[in-house]
């Protein structure tokens, strides 16, 4: 599914934070989401063009969606068709480290040019409002007894849905293995997914989910992070299994690009994350600052693929 929306003209605004000037910023920006939109991926992708465009930081956005295995198409004609691009942004994560694992995909995020690691975002159980299962525990004795009979739904194979539901099989005494995970190409079918009925249960990011339990088209069960992220619904070790995983997300540039290119791009990041409107978006969405540049960030995503292989492994996912 390929998606394009064209560039927009850029907000005049008379100053730019801290030391950043426009020519130190890149003019446009083409925007490669590897998901279909309505996803986490997406989300962030719009939360870009949502709160730069009206700092001067960039003067336009376009973007292309690419849904397909977990993202793992997407990144292969993002690496095929961007190279050497200094205008080009591809948004990844966590999801896409496990997907490129489980797919064994010819491509990873190490042939694209890391930039910056800007989210960190837990994920939620849901159930549609007409489910038997009225909390985390129902639903954890029921995949218990019978883990087959319990369709779960989320965003391809290898992602931190994925993982997240092998890991409470895991902590509920059955293997990762027996539970009935059903693959969609993103958050977006996901939510449509459990909301139309289709299947019992859905593991999401917490962004992708929080307007529809707010407006009662789901329930939500449990999160997975650390705190709570609404008063009502309590994590996943609240609920008494040992859990905890969150989804990080991050923007990369096209392989082959020129040193400059990347430093005007390392720069876009960082005023962009010195914005307050920025801090103040991270607030409302529930996202947590995670960021991180340069070689810290290099660093990082070494130890993430392979902190993630040894997971999946252990899981028997990979």
């Amino acid at each position: 599914m390929i998606t394009r929306r064209p560039l927009l003209a850029a907000a005049a605004v008379p100053t730019l934070p801290g030391a950043a000037r426009a020519a130190d910023m890149p003019h446009n920006l083409n925007v490669f989401v590897p998901a279909a939109p309505g996803g986490g991926w997406d989300g962030l992708g719009r939360a870009l063009e949502l709160v730069a465009r009206p700092a001067g930081l960039v003067g336009g956005f376009q973007f292309e969606n690419l849904a397909g295995a977990a993202g793992t198409v997407g990144l292969a004609r993002f690496v095929a068709q961007r190279r050497g691009r200094a205008d080009s942004l591809f948004i990844g994560g966590a999801s896409l480290v496990g997907a490129t694992i489980v797919n064994r995909s010819p491509v990873s995020l190490a042939d694209i040019t890391p930039i910056a690691r800007l989210t960190e975002e837990a994920a939620v159980l849901v159930v549609p409002p007409d489910s038997e299962f009225r909390t985390m525990r129902q639903l954890g004795e029921a995949l218990r007894a019978e883990p087959r009979g319990i369709p779960i739904a989320g965003a391809g194979g290898g992602t931190v849905d994925h993982v997240i539901l092998g890991l409470l099989l895991k902590a509920i005494g059955r293997r990762p293995l027996e539970a009935q995970f059903v693959s969609f190409s993103g958050g977006g079918a996901t939510t449509a997914a459990v909301m139309g009925g289709q299947v019992k249960a859905a593991v999401a990011g917490w962004g992708e989910f929080e307007e529809h339990v707010k407006a009662g088209r789901v329930r939500a069960l449990a999160t997975s992070g650390e705190r709570r992220l609404a008063p009502e619904v309590p994590t996943l070790k609240e609920s008494g299994y040992d859990v905890v995983a969150t989804n990080w997300r991050g923007i990369f540039a096209a392989p082959g690009i020129t040193a400059d290119a990347r430093a005007t791009l390392a720069r876009f990041a960082a005023a962009l994350h010195d914005l307050p409107a920025w801090k103040a978006l991270l607030q409302t969405r529930g996202w947590d600052d995670a960021f991180l540049d340069g070689e810290t960030f290099e660093a990082f995503l070494r130890r993430d693929r392979a902190d993630t292989e040894g997971v999946l492994k252990e899981l028997g996912l990979a």
